[in-house]
């Protein structure tokens, strides 16, 4: 199908911009000029990219980093215009289109997948109704409310810990449960939590009628412990500390 000139020197343009070692400059077009628009629109990209996946950056040489950054910038199509959100198009990128490299890291989507949730944190529009919330409900004998704006996470790699000098090359054999929340002051916090507070924040996420003792004591029938007294001790405390930090609002009138 043959489409307009000025189309097909819109697609042309763009596409030496994206990724100009294959595909030519077009000839209407010096060379002086055509670099303004390759460096502005590249650096605008890597810098974004950069801001929003600091760790990530760490761990690449500046040649491998500007190598993966053009490899998103020549082969994925955003879906949206909107620059906070590039850094969601490159979790789908890392997740559905890069071939691996010997550089990329063990655990890289989930290490991406964990710098993002902070940088969708900072920016939710979610806000906090108390209208029908306790704040200072009994957490046992009450449903407990999490926060909006508070998001239990599991990995293979404990990436709270991942860095330039830190890099396992496989997980470990115990999953790493998070909790990442925005704080009253609106700053970004993580929690690390054990296997069986994550079990106690996914059933009251589950059941919106399960009080904090039922899903304990749901806890307690699953791991057939001996000592229904301990869990009940331990499900408490965790509650109570879910509650300090804010990632627990309250309990359901």
């Amino acid at each position: 199908m043959t489409i307009p000139a000025f189309q097909q020197a819109q697609y042309d343009f763009t596409a030496h911009i994206r990724d100009p070692d294959n595909n030519d400059r077009p000839d209407e077009v010096e060379d002086r000029r055509m670099a303004i628009y390759r460096e502005l629109l590249f650096n605008n990209i890597e810098g974004f990219i950069s801001n929003s996946f600091p760790v990530i950056r760490s761990i690449y040489t500046d040649e491998n980093w500007n190598k993966l950054v053009r490899d998103f910038f020549a082969r994925h199509q955003s879906k949206t215009p909107y620059f906070l959100e590039i850094a969601q198009e490159m979790l789908v990128y890392l997740q559905d289109e890069r071939e691996p490299q010997p550089e990329d890291p063990a655990g890289l989507l989930e290490l991406a997948h964990y710098e993002w949730v902070e940088l969708a944190l900072s920016i939710s529009e979610d806000n906090i109704d108390l209208n029908d919330i306790d704040p200072n409900g009994d957490l046992l004998e009450s449903h407990p409310v999490l926060s909006p704006l508070a998001w239990p996470l599991a990995y293979q790699f404990p990436v709270q810990k991942m860095g330039p000098d830190y890099l396992p090359e496989q997980p470990p054999e115990q999953a790493t449960y998070l909790v990442v929340y925005r704080n009253r002051n609106d700053d970004i916090q993580f929690m690390e939590i054990n296997p069986v507070t994550a079990r106690l924040i996914n059933l009251l996420q589950e059941d919106e009628t399960l009080s904090g003792r039922q899903a304990i004591e749901q806890i307690t029938e699953e791991m057939q412990h001996p000592d229904p007294g301990i869990v009940l001790q331990g499900g408490t405390s965790a509650l109570q500390e879910l509650q300090r930090t804010g990632i627990i609002i309250g309990t359901r009138r």
